[in-house]
């Protein structure tokens, strides 16, 4: 129980950063691209990439504190970030192809499911 109480007071504390940077950015620098998100997956990415790796020579933290910054956290402030870390472990396995079909595969299927879900979302919801 201590474990999903970490993931989710992790996660709430993501997505409340993720509003804030990516709301924060784009103030900075404008719309018409969107810059805040953009900026937002890149540092998590990043982050992520600091962590598994302080957490893998040997910072001693406790497993909750993992879940709280990997999972929770960092998983909620960008889902980006899991996504290139799963990617990186493929790559460094030596399995370019499945590397290259998980990329390929993750972003064009994310975007037709979205606009599927937008399509059927129209069509429930239009008359109503």
């Amino acid at each position: 129980m201590k474990m999903i109480l970490a993931i989710a007071a992790g996660g709430a504390c993501g997505a409340v950063a993720r509003h804030f940077a990516a709301a924060g950015i784009t103030a900075l620098v404008g719309p018409g691209f969107p810059w805040g998100i953009f900026v937002v997956n890149i540092l998590g990415s990043a982050l992520m990439g600091f962590l598994i790796e302080a957490f893998a020579l040997g910072t001693l933290v406790g497993a909750e504190l993992r879940a709280f910054l990997a999972i929770g956290l960092l998983g909620a402030f960008t889902t980006f970030s899991t996504f290139s870390l799963d990617t990186v472990l493929l790559l460094q396995r030596g399995q370019a192809f499945q590397a290259m079909a998980y990329i390929g595969g993750s972003v064009a299927l994310s975007v037709a499911g979205l606009y599927l879900g937008m399509m059927a979302g129209r069509a429930l919801f239009a008359g109503a």
